[in-house]
């Protein structure tokens, strides 16, 4: 019956999301109109009233198929990715991205020269921005519009309308190749590299366009040819540019922003590094196991990697009060069960706080506090029994929320694995088998995947995974007999006990 009613308030959460989400999409674009029409007026400060006479037909059809094209997007995430919707701030990123790409595409095509559009830039920065899942629909989408701009905006004469068809076409080819040639692309040259490959379909285009013209010479071809090349470098230049900035005003996250974040030299990596040395090596073991668990199941491993540094992070509000960072002694021995409890759970929580002041991902900051999900702290739970004879379980657990992704689960999984066997005095595969197994098996007991959509044969693969990692990192050593030499290569007497390298 709770369960029920849970699933029930999450309906009604996801419905009052949708709904303020449909406002804000409205709002947006009246805005949009209401900033297209100021910007007309300051163009035009003294015939805008008889230009919107004499063409309020064509403006009223461009109102309307821009309306609708931009509902057909919103629909479109309606029915592929909800959550996109329940955010006003994706919202208002699906509106700046469009729009800001269309005025550059305007711009380019009434100023410079129409072939010289950079149409690849909206595909480009779809795919880092947005995911390669979503960009080829949102590319026609964006073309599509482009084309109605150019034919009810009269914005180019009539000796080459033929162009804005063709551009259109050109349209849907550069950014259709620009998914493909961009999916791979994992560093900001690769962008560069990206828009030249483009240019290669777009000028095959664009000799089926000129060529057969009997009116067309040598010089508007090559010219054509020319123009078409530079818009596909302007696209990956433009992106380039403004992708560092969507990525800061909307908190997206990018291939390129995982590196930065991951860095030795990020700020709190250096904290971590400083203040918590313990959690900073078990996090980097963690992700070490997170990033190979998540290329085992197909998930994205780098930020699977980035997550597990910072998943312990919340640590650095109370570094020794946590026993990888303590050097002999133990706050914990002072202070009763309910109040270390209380202290050790928070963690999850600062985490989460802290990274979310820092304006880092979202994501990240959510596995900071989903990775131990609402899990009981068995040692003190067990040590208040001890004292008191009764503990309510509730007061010894954390905080939830349980994981909501693949990338929570696998570090909620190999957080507990690393800890487990670092702490095993067996540490051989079939004990890091068993460790690993009775941990995946009590936190499904306890419902700790319910809301991620892994399955039990992902799980098994963790595991698998995991049992061979953890028994690489910790493999057995041979002894080394006690034998030291000096500068000269002589064996001298070594009272010390044996040594490992």
């Amino acid at each position: 019956m709770k369960q029920k009613d849970d699933l029930e308030l999450i309906r009604r959460s996801n419905r009052r999301k949708l709904a303020i989400g449909g406002v804000v999409f409205a709002v947006c674009f009246l805005a949009v109109l209401l900033t297209a029409f100021v910007v007309f007026i300051a163009v035009k400060p003294h015939s805008w009233q008889g230009y919107v006479k004499v063409h309020f037909d064509e403006l009223l059809y461009l109102a309307l198929s821009t309306f609708f094209l931009l509902c057909i997007g919103y629909f479109y995430f309606f029915y592929e990715d909800t959550s996109f919707l329940c955010r006003a701030r994706n919202i208002i990123f699906y509106y700046v991205l469009i729009v800001f790409s269309a005025a550059v595409c305007w711009v380019f095509g009434k100023y410079i020269n129409i072939y010289c559009r950079p149409y690849a830039m909206f595909s480009l920065l779809c795919i880092f921005l947005l995911g390669r899942k979503h960009t080829l629909f949102l590319n026609f989408l964006f073309v599509f519009l482009m084309f109605a701009v150019d034919l009810f905006t009269n914005s180019f004469p009539q000796s080459i309308s033929t162009e804005v068809y063709s551009t259109t076409l050109i349209g849907f080819v550069s950014g259709t190749f620009a998914v493909f040639f961009g999916k791979r692309v994992r560093t900001r040259f690769g962008i560069l590299l990206a828009g030249i490959f483009v240019a290669v379909p777009t000028v095959i285009v664009i000799s089926f366009f000129k060529l057969p013209n009997p009116e067309s010479d040598w010089i508007d071809y090559v010219s054509a040819l020319g123009f078409q090349i530079m818009g596909c470098v302007c696209s990956a230049v433009l992106a380039l540019a403004a992708m560092p900035v969507f990525e800061v005003l909307f908190n997206r996250l990018t291939t390129f922003r995982l590196r930065e974040i991951t860095s030795p030299s990020a700020p709190l990596l250096k904290r971590l590094r400083d203040e918590a040395p313990g959690t900073f090596n078990h996090s980097l073991i963690v992700a070490q196991l997170a990033e190979t668990s998540a290329v085992a199941i197909g998930e994205n491993a780098e930020l699977a990697r980035a997550a597990a540094y910072y998943h312990d992070v919340g640590k650095l509000k109370q570094p020794d009060c946590f026993t990888e960072n303590q050097t002999g002694y133990n706050l914990h021995d002072e202070i009763t069960p309910e109040l270390s409890a209380d202290i050790i759970r928070s963690h999850a929580r600062d985490g989460y706080e802290l990274l979310t002041a820092r304006h880092m991902p979202k994501i990240i900051a959510d596995v900071a506090r989903e990775h131990h999900g609402t899990l009981p702290i068995k040692y003190f739970y067990d040590k208040a029994l001890r004292y008191s004879g009764d503990a309510d379980i509730k007061d010894y657990s954390y905080l939830g929320p349980i994981p909501q992704t693949k990338i929570a689960a696998i570090i909620m999984v190999a957080d507990a694995a690393e800890a487990a066997t670092r702490a095993a005095s067996d540490r051989s595969p079939e004990s890091v088998e068993k460790v690993c197994r009775a941990i995946i098996e009590e936190r499904m007991d306890l419902g700790q995947f319910d809301e991620c959509d892994i399955t039990i044969r992902e799980l098994n693969i963790i595991k698998m995974t995991l049992v061979e990692a953890l028994s690489g990192v910790h493999h057995h050593r041979v002894e080394y007999p006690n034998i030291q030499f000096n500068r000269d290569r002589e064996v001298i007497p070594f009272d010390g006990d044996r040594y490992d390298d």
